[in-house]
């Protein structure tokens, strides 16, 4: 999500839900223990817990580096809750600080990072064209080290013009941007804006599961990478909708707007000793 060069298609390898269980699903027992949360009941129009979140302002030198579209904003319009237990994050097309539109990138860098575990989220995607949703990670060292020598883990990510797969990916030094490690899951009846659906990593020394609605789909191994094992330091979390870019295009026409992810929660977990 941080750097994507410009390609028009990754070879996207779709996993049908509900498929029959096999050896790649017989997990070994877990025993997660609850360490951090956000649930998302703020009242209608509030902003992210600040202990919690903090934002991303403005378009970031080259729009973050994937030549995006959209001026990030702290503004309710743009990043708020409900006051149904959800947090919204809603991409507009507007005129913004000489940008054609606003949207919101909110992360727990500074304020909450973590190595190994279970990082999920429920969330409701947007769709259409251009738009470029995500939950993700990153390297808390990327201040001393930069991109890629940090780390990204991708757990979910979305081109809005299609609406039914999500990738999970990861980056690192040898294999970033369109080199990414990564996997296609998609809905054969259904999208991934119509429903919630819940999107996981659970991350380990030596391996890196992706997970759909509980359903294993990729494992990354050290063995998997064509450069350095990275994910072995603390990392962040970051929620956001970009709005054009190298992964997904320009938007149209047809792009409705405005569009949101809906976020139900966020939970971290650990292994309990």
């Amino acid at each position: 999500m941080f750097r994507k060069i410009n390609i028009l298609l990754l070879v996207t390898i779709l996993v049908v839900s509900g498929c029959k269980p096999d050896d790649f699903q017989k997990l070994d027992e877990r025993n997660w223990q609850l360490v951090w949360s956000d649930e998302f009941d703020g009242a209608e129009g509030q902003n992210p817990d600040s202990l919690k979140w903090t934002y991303d302002i403005g378009t970031g030198q080259n729009g973050w580096g994937n030549q995006e579209l959209q001026y990030y904003t702290n503004r309710p319009q743009n990043v708020s809750t409900d006051g149904n237990g959800n947090l919204v994050i809603t991409a507009k097309r507007e005129s913004y600080a000489g940008s054609a539109f606003t949207s919101a990138r909110i992360t727990t860098q500074g304020l909450f990072s973590q190595t190994y575990g279970r990082f999920e989220a429920r969330l409701k995607t947007p769709y259409g064209p251009g738009l470029w949703p995500a939950f993700w990670m990153l390297g808390a060292n990327i201040e001393t080290v930069s991109w890629p020598q940090c780390g990204e883990i991708d757990i979910m990510e979305l081109r809005g013009q299609q609406p039914n797969i999500i990738n999970g990916s990861i980056h690192g030094p040898g294999y970033s941007g369109g080199n990414a490690v990564t996997k296609g899951y998609g809905l054969q009846d259904g999208r991934f804006d119509e429903q919630f659906h819940l999107f996981a990593v659970e991350w380990f020394p030596d391996r890196i599961d992706f997970f759909v609605d509980d359903y294993l789909y990729q494992r990354i191994e050290p063995a998997d990478v064509s450069g350095e094992w990275v994910y072995t330091q603390p990392f962040f979390l970051i929620l956001n909708i970009a709005v054009g870019g190298n992964y997904v295009g320009f938007p149209t026409e047809q792009t409705p707007f405005p569009q949101t992810m809906v976020v139900d929660y966020v939970r971290i977990y650990e292994e309990a000793n």
